[in-house]
């Protein structure tokens, strides 16, 4: 009788899911923008005639909490333009303004902790790529860079576009800036945009979408975004656009007196068509980016690190080409760093844009000697080619050419991707072969290849890929976590929202999770993992719980040191561990997390916890902090690691902001300090001031052991 029941309300389910998407599309699904002569002011002040003339959408449903439901509150939409810009009107009336959750000031602030309003735009309408802009009710913005529908995305892109909003008893309101020279789309006399707009009220934990507010779906599907139409006789061709900068500051490191820093150089983009950007970059410097996170390795294999570093993010997710989730053809950190150290770049050019529905990238830098390292030119060339509806075709080169060593890679890929399937569901598959030659090795094993197949939908996810790194297969402009291997992943997720129980928003059961690694050589097992999940549980308060049981198997064929005095012997080492974790609404002022898990490790036990809190005091004065610890029993040794993470942010309005980023560890024995304070001058345009600081805490008394002093100022010129 209970399995019957069970099966009756998975069978219910279904079709009430399957019932609901059949409503991802909400009329009208067009948006006609108005051009005008003069531009509004952006004040966010919506009084100008030309925003009660513009025609404007306020259809928009929920995706949460109620799937297909008319939004609570009311929101409206509009869009005017002049020859050089977009501007877009934002009315979000709010029948308690008094409760609007506004965080943050900062850019690129965390959206999903806060009312927000969100704008995706699909200018090529290739419906595969488009801009996200990100706002909340403080004016802060963030905007990213959207991929093959959300596939790749691009966080770290910084636009040229600006905002001003204004909180009032009638709820808060926007108006957005987007200069045409910050987009990418065709030349032509009319223009047709796919676009579609999200509105988040966080108290609520209310996502209200125009299009595609189905589950299955969200903002970056832009296959099923609307349209934009009016657009007539506008162009993105201011042709020169140069961005110099200077860096000029003092750095002491080793205690060996204080150097002076002066550092000068730029970028200059040169839009060759409106579809094709050029840009030069002379003397690339990275002063502002903020230090990688020191972290412990408990591992045999090499830790990732994300790009952060602006020159290398644009054009990012058009450079992506992967074998397996760590097998990357193309990882710009291999270019100007080395083992964490910075290697300076001479130059380089890069061409990025779409014709038709090819979409092309090419990139080619040349870094200095420094120490051992060699000067050596890195160069990729990408090239995906639209096809049907959702899908692609791709081909890729990488070159890294040093003083007497040379290493080539060639690849070719493809995806095909529909929402469609049985009706409205996502369907996803594709594959992707590479191959490798480096000078004095022989051109055998020296492949890398995918296949993959997904149907990442609500109810049902399931993931299925199998992957093969052969034992040469060497991408040195790229990353490569472990070699020599086969690897089948398999995934099913199931996430019931069972109407029974009112006071939840969604349940997890994840009853397969399976990550299968084999020597491609010998066949032996290597590595295993499973994962189950007998129970997730989110409920309407926003808060999240999950329980997770691992079965885990490794088999390394070399001893290997995991810590000071603890060795690793070859062997075949099984073991069971449990986690737990939890994380509370993200809306409150103050939101906590933790992840503990536990079990067997190797020869050993192993328990670790993460801790996170965020204290927001108020919408200028934010504070994160972190905590992790690993304790390892083994016959050997016991030993425990410990890393601390802290943040204050200061944030005088949206356009200057403060902040201290602190780490430590009980590793490498180092306080890493840095402040920077960022100030943007005018839009385009940055300064910055940043100190960073190495505190040596390895005896008991701490010692100063680096510091660096600086000031930059980019600047941008429009010709």
């Amino acid at each position: 009788m209970k399995r019957r029941f069970i099966l009756l309300f998975l069978l219910l389910t279904v079709f009430n899911s399957w019932a609901l998407a059949q409503g991802g599309r909400s009329l009208p699904d067009v948006l006609q923008a108005v051009k005008v002569n003069k531009p509004p002011k952006v004040d966010g002040i919506l009084n100008e005639p030309c925003w009660q003339k513009a025609p404007k959408i306020s259809n928009f449903t929920q995706r949460e909490l109620n799937e297909g439901q008319p939004a609570t509150e009311k929101t409206e939409v509009a869009v005017v333009y002049t020859a050089e810009a977009l501007y877009i009107g934002v009315w979000c009336y709010d029948s308690e303004p008094q409760k609007i959750i506004a965080k943050e000031m900062k850019r690129d602030f965390f959206s999903r902790s806060e009312d927000s309003f969100e704008i995706v735009l699909d200018t090529y309408h290739d419906r595969r790529n488009g801009y996200l802009f990100v706002i909340n009710p403080n004016g802060a913005r963030r905007d990213v860079l959207i991929g093959d529908e959300g596939k790749q995305i691009n966080l770290s892109w910084n636009g040229v576009w600006d905002v001003a909003t204004k909180i009032t008893e009638e709820g808060w309101f926007a108006e957005i800036e987007i200069p045409f020279s910050t987009l990418n789309f065709p030349d032509k006399d009319e223009q047709i945009w796919g676009i579609n707009f999200e509105r988040n009220i966080r108290r609520k934990n209310e996502q209200v979408l125009w299009q595609a507010w189905s589950r299955d779906y969200d903002i970056e599907m832009l296959s099923l975004a609307g349209k934009l139409v009016g657009l007539r006789g506008i162009t993105n061709r201011t042709p020169w656009e140069f961005k110099p900068y200077a860096t000029l500051g003092l750095q002491n490191e080793r205690d060996t007196g204080f150097d002076n820093i002066a550092k000068f150089g730029g970028d200059v983009n040169y839009r060759i068509t409106s579809n094709l950007k050029l840009n030069i970059t002379v003397h690339t410097d990275f002063a502002q980016v903020e230090a990688d996170r020191a972290r412990i390795n408990l591992t045999r294999f090499s830790l990732y690190y994300p790009e952060k570093r602006q020159f290398f993010l644009e054009g990012k997710s058009v450079f992506d080409f992967r074998v397996d989730r760590l097998a990357q053809v193309f990882y710009s950190r291999r270019i100007g760093l080395h083992e964490g150290e910075e290697i300076p770049i001479i130059g380089g050019l890069r061409l990025l844009g779409k014709e038709g529905g090819t979409s092309i990238g090419a990139l080619s830098i040349q870094t200095a000697k420094k120490g051992d390292q060699p000067s050596t030119n890195y160069s990729v060339l990408r090239i995906k080619q639209d096809i049907l509806w959702q899908s692609y075709v791709g081909i890729i080169g990488t070159a890294r050419n040093a003083r007497d060593t040379s290493n080539y890679v060639g690849g070719v890929d493809f995806g095909y991707a529909t929402s469609s399937f049985l009706g409205d569901k996502n369907l996803q598959f594709g594959a992707a072969l590479a191959g490798s030659r480096t000078d004095g090795e022989k051109m055998e094993d020296n492949l890398g290849y995918k296949v993959y197949f997904s149907l990442p939908n609500d109810f049902i996810e399931y993931d299925l890929a199998y992957r093969v790194v052969e034992k040469n297969f060497n991408p040195e402009v790229g990353f490569l976590r472990r070699s020599n291997y086969r690897h089948l992943y398999t995934e099913l997720q199931i996430n019931p929202r069972p109407s029974f129980l009112p006071w939840v928003r969604k349940l997890e059961f994840k009853p397969l999770d399976v990550d299968y690694y084999w020597n491609n050589d010998t066949g032996a097992l290597e590595s295993f993992e499973a994962e189950w999940r007998p129970l997730g549980i989110g409920p309407k308060s926003g808060d999240w719980f999950e329980y997770n049981i691992q079965r885990i198997f490794d088999r390394p064929t070399v001893a290997f040191e995991l810590h000071d005095g603890v060795i690793i012997e070859p062997g075949n080492y099984w073991n069971t561990r449990h986690e737990i974790k939890f994380f509370s609404f993200g809306g409150r002022r103050l939101f906590v997390g933790n992840s503990t898990s536990w079990g067997g490790y190797y020869n050993g036990k192993r328990t670790s916890s993460f801790f996170m809190t965020r204290l927001n005091i108020n919408r200028h004065l934010n504070l994160t902090a972190d905590y992790a610890f690993n304790y390892l029993r083994f016959e050997e040794a016991d030993f425990t690691t410990h890393e601390v993470g802290g943040r204050v942010e200061y944030a005088f309005n949206p356009k200057l902001i403060t902040s201290l980023y602190g780490q430590w560890n009980n590793d490498d024995q180092e306080i890493l300090l840095n402040f920077r304070l960022s100030w943007i001058p005018v839009i385009g345009s940055d300064f910055y001031f940043v100190i960073n600081q190495v505190w040596d805490t390895s005896d008991s008394r701490v010692k100063l052991q680096d510091i660096a002093i600086l000031s930059k100022i980019v600047w941008r010129f429009v010709r």
